[in-house]
């Protein structure tokens, strides 16, 4: 399964103040904890928990807003604590409440999560090994569900919300969450641990160049360049691996498009925020039950190409809709973008030229190379480094080709000098100042001073 569909809004609260007692979220040697609310399992509320959902009519619950359900549940939980003699004190008695909420509204233990905003992805292996990333690196978190029943109830309401089913005989399934976070489900008997839910968050708020520079993904001159590149409508490949930053590179880019072009997005799962007015969104949609009804990015692309788009942006591309992209970008959509998973600029060309080969086109290896390096001018080659930062380790341009291999030419280059106390890498660029061959495009857009001139800082 690839594809994804919107899941419908849960009616999330927001974040509760944090309490001076509540455990830390993320338990890493390494970062200062992130500390939030935290669901406990005090001993012995297990049956309080239960007599307080039996008392709750799912029909009236679904109409009331999150705040009032959760005074509500709390003034419940007290008089059910009473009538049964159970111990229950004002912080626990507010923090079973919030629990209760967050299991019937939103997605359970996961909600402190889905609200910390430097948390990008949550990856839950099972109850009780629940894993985020923090800062660009991976650590383990004190979240917990009940059991695995827990973990496979909050799973199939989302699958449930989005008009699927998630079990043993449908084990996978790809969702979208309101806010645009990506979820993938993973059921027995596939997942031999019980079942699996990864999400990867979607970034509230938008990230530019100048933000890029200030976390130290690039250089400001490195930005210039990619501002021109972008201005010049010149062909731009984003590289990398999982998690390296593609998509918020991709972002940055499409922020220098001139606001009156036609711009056409197909996605797998809508994660670009495009902020032009003239942008139509495309999203696959996956085969239904009875396995009809598939829309896949290769159709997509060739409806796009009737839409008079100025240019197409390509989400991801991972298979033979490779070969349509290349056409749009040969037959004058000019600065047309897309991602790729490589983890070079050169296993980008290479990854590119497999995908039409994956197409049953018949070409023979130069026609596609050919059509590859007339096709593309730049390659953005990004990397999550052992640091946890995201980087530009390579601006390419694709030359062209000489005899049967792509020329490629390193504008910029990351090289590395060892690191500080901190463990954070030190870094530079080795920039080239040759002329590029897409010399004349930068004079035809009257950016050829200021690609000069950028390349002078570097």
């Amino acid at each position: 399964m690839s594809n994804s569909e919107l899941v419908p809004n849960f009616g999330r609260r927001k974040a509760e103040p944090d309490s001076p007692t509540t455990p830390p979220l993320v338990q890493d040697e390494a970062t200062q904890p992130v500390t939030l609310r935290r669901p406990f399992q005090p001993a012995g509320h297990g049956e309080l928990r239960a007599l307080c959902l039996a008392k709750l009519d799912p029909a009236i619950m679904a109409n009331i807003p999150a705040d009032r359900l959760t005074f509500e549940v709390e003034r419940l939980l007290a008089e059910i604590a009473n009538e049964q003699r159970i111990q229950l004190n004002a912080r626990e008695q507010r923090q079973l409440s919030l629990e209760l909420v967050d299991d019937m509204l939103g997605l359970g233990p996961l909600e402190p999560l889905l609200e910390d905003e430097t948390i990008t992805d949550i990856m839950v292996n099972g109850p009780d090994r629940v894993f985020v990333e923090q800062r660009g690196k991976l650590v383990a978190s004190n979240v917990r569900f009940r059991d695995a029943q827990h973990v496979a109830n909050i799973s199939q309401r989302i699958a449930a919300s989005i008009g699927r089913r998630i079990d043993e005989s449908s084990p996978m399934v790809d969702a979208r969450l309101p806010d645009g976070s990506r979820v993938n489900i993973i059921f027995p008997p596939l997942a031999l641990d019980g079942p699996c839910l990864s999400i990867r968050k979607f970034a509230k708020r938008r990230i530019d160049f100048e933000k890029l520079v200030g976390f130290g993904s690039l250089t400001r001159s490195m930005a210039r360049i990619l501002q021109i590149a972008s201005t010049c409508r010149l062909n731009i490949i984003v590289s990398g691996g999982t998690g390296s930053g593609k998509t918020t590179m991709m972002n940055a880019l499409s922020q220098t498009i001139d606001p009156a072009e036609r711009i056409v997005t197909v996605e797998d799962a809508a994660e670009l925020q495009l902020q032009q007015p003239h942008v139509v969104r495309l999203e696959t949609r996956p085969p239904s039950l009875e396995g009809r009804g598939e829309v896949t990015q290769r159709d997509l692309v060739r409806n796009a190409l009737r839409m008079r788009p100025d240019r197409i942006i390509l989400g991801e591309c991972r298979g033979s809709e490779a070969f349509d992209m290349l056409q749009a970008m040969n037959t004058g959509h000019d600065g047309s973008m897309s991602t790729i998973h490589a983890n070079t600029s050169r296993d980008a060309l290479v990854r590119i030229e497999n995908m039409v080969m994956m197409g049953n086109m018949g070409l023979p290896t130069k026609a596609i190379r050919s059509q590859i390096s007339s096709a593309i001018d730049l390659i953005v080659q990004v990397e999550r480094q052992r640091d946890g930062v995201r980087r530009v380790v390579q601006i390419t341009e694709l030359v062209g080709l000489e005899g049967e291999v792509f020329s490629l030419h390193d504008i910029f280059a990351l090289e590395h000098d060892g690191a500080t106390e901190t463990g954070r890498l030190k870094i530079r660029y080795k920039s080239s100042r040759a002329r590029p061959a897409f010399h004349e495009r930068l004079a035809y857009y009257s950016q050829e001073w200021a690609w000069n001139a950028a390349m002078e800082e570097a």
